[in-house]
């Protein structure tokens, strides 16, 4: 049988898979010289666009070399640490910052998040143009830093470790480029405002939250919370509890603005759009449009980006009629993020995200399509005398079996990407998100459904969207609340070795390719290679607790 999910062509991975592994290499490594990677870098791609069209094998290892050497060197520029920080100890400073991320801290008078340095005093010349996260007391008086907005800033400047552990604060710090971290200090003003855009986001984004609460609120303020959290992507409004059961049961994902939300909102906005007969092109512009703007309103969260940036490649591709499909549109994506932000590949964002998204691509769709032709229903009856009943449940039969086998595909790395970054091996994850993904949809649907109705000034229909939303988070809630008290769901875990983790993940992937690559040819056995990966990483690596 012909499979419509393999042959999928990705000549991009050929670019992002050795680039991702200078990357890695440069990490290992504590970073290299650049000007000799870079120059080895040219050398190696200029023998390759020279053997291009004689020796293939040469050509393959001078295109990888040069891409490796290039990701190397790009790791040490972007991470742009000098040796002499090491021996800085924490000291005042006074600072002027460039907002880049601004979070809710959780407290009334303090803001914190990721900023520029823009201006130092004399003696610290040498950190302007450096990343840092901040963490400052603010005045009643001060309003809330939007993205863009500059400020001056007192407070204890850290230089954060090299390499601190994954699974912490300060590894998702050092992830995302940062060296320094400003804290225990005061925002003492702000000296240029957010820009237009910003501000406007900012309002947006209030508005949205006003209509999502809109007659729901004041009777389940628990619920409207974990709607807009769900939508907006507002963590802050989950309450410990919420956060515990939702980590516990491996749904967190659900709450990160990211390839759920902007995969079904796209579909959302072009099945609208031909209800409303626009032409195709048009159709295109609007929707891409429309999309990044809710990606900045929500914040425009790294992983927000990202998907918002695949599904975009996807669209396009289609529109004009490019030869195009998930897996190049994933690859086209990873590239583009990669090549703006190298230090994101570090990132459990990032690798949850287009790991996850890889799995479904390259073992899910297919695994289901195998089992659809290995078990079909009613095989022995014709299908001319079916009846109506027969259709239905061969519909639900298929419907079931591919979302299983795309579940089974997911579990698979997160159960690996759980433990190295979550400390949790969750095991009861798979049959949760067989249930609530497709419940989660529905309630995004309807979320939007109700951001659609509050811009439009249909007061009813807010209501009724939101109402729906509550009634299936209520479902959703009771559900969780009874599943996460089943024994084995979770469990406390760690690897035993740091280095475990991301080369359990990185062979995970590389066992992927390799059987797409191969179209899982062979015997049933072919598929196991993955699973087999997984279950020894977790006997002989896994400490649990």
């Amino acid at each position: 049988m012909a499979h419509r999910s393999l042959g999928h062509r990705a000549p991009l991975l050929w670019l992002v898979l050795p680039y991702a592994g200078g990357l890695a290499l440069g990490r290992v490594t504590h970073g290299i010289a650049v000007w000799p990677a870079l120059i080895g870098a040219g050398v190696a791609a200029a023998l390759a666009l020279v053997l291009a069209d004689r020796r293939q094998s040469i050509w393959a290892m001078a295109l990888v070399t040069a891409l490796g050497l290039a990701g190397a060197a790009s790791y040490t520029l972007h991470r742009a640490r000098l040796p002499a920080w090491d021996h800085l100890p924490p000291r005042e400073a006074r600072l002027g910052l460039r907002v880049e991320r601004a979070f809710t801290a959780g407290f009334e008078h303090r803001v914190t998040g990721l900023a520029t340095i823009i201006r130092t005093d004399a003696h610290l010349r040498e950190l302007l143009g450096q990343p840092l996260y901040f963490s400052l007391h603010r005045e009643p008086g001060h309003p809330m830093p939007l993205r863009s907005a500059e400020i001056d800033a007192t407070g204890v400047l850290e230089l954060l470790p090299e390499h601190p552990p994954d699974n912490t604060f300060a590894g998702y710090l050092a992830a995302t480029g940062m060296n320094f971290t400003l804290t225990r200090g005061n925002l003492q003003a702000e000296t240029r405002p957010p820009s237009r855009f910003r501000q406007f986001c900012a309002r947006t984004r209030e508005q949205f939250s006003r209509t999502l609460g809109f007659g729901v609120v004041a009777k389940r303020p628990d619920l409207t919370g974990v709607l807009r959290a769900m939508l907006l992507g507002q963590k802050d409004e989950l309450s410990d509890a919420q956060d515990s059961l939702f980590m516990q049961s491996g749904t967190m994902h659900l709450f990160a603005i990211s390839g759920l939300h902007i995969g079904v909102i796209a579909v959302g906005l072009q099945a609208l759009f031909s209800l409303l007969r626009c032409p195709r092109l048009l159709r295109l512009v609007l929707g891409v449009i429309l999309l990044w703007l809710y990606v900045a309103i929500t914040g425009g969260t790294p992983s927000a980006v990202r998907a918002f940036t695949m599904v975009a490649l996807f669209q396009t591709s289609q529109q004009w009629k490019v030869p195009g499909n998930p897996l190049a549109a994933l690859a086209a994506s990873a590239l583009v993020v990669l090549l703006l932000e190298p230090l994101q590949l570090f990132s459990a964002s990032f690798q949850l995200s287009y790991g996850i998204v890889a799995a479904l691509l390259l073992l899910g769709l297919p695994l289901g399509e195998t089992w659809l032709a290995r078990w079909p229903a009613f095989a022995h009856l014709p299908k001319v005398t079916w009846h109506w009943w027969h259709h239905w449940i061969d519909a639900v039969w298929r419907a079931g079996l591919g979302v299983f086998a795309i579940g089974l595909a997911s579990i698979l790395f997160s159960l690996i990407a759980g433990v190295e970054y979550f400390g949790l091996f969750t095991p009861g994850a798979l049959l949760a998100n067989l249930v609530l993904i497709p419940l989660a949809m529905i309630v995004i649907l309807a979320g939007m459904g109700s951001l659609l109705c509050g811009m439009a000034g249909f007061t009813l229909g807010t209501l009724l969207c939101n109402h729906a939303a509550i009634l299936i988070l209520w479902f959703i809630d009771q559900g969780i609340r009874f599943f996460v008290v089943l024994p084995g769901v979770y469990h406390a875990a760690s690897f035993k070795a740091p280095w475990i983790g991301p080369v359990a993940l990185t062979l995970l992937l590389g066992s992927l390719l390799w059987g797409y690559a191969n179209r899982w040819r062979g015997h049933l056995v072919s598929w196991w290679p993955p699973f087999i990966l997984v279950a020894l990483a977790l006997i002989f690596g896994v400490n649990f607790r």
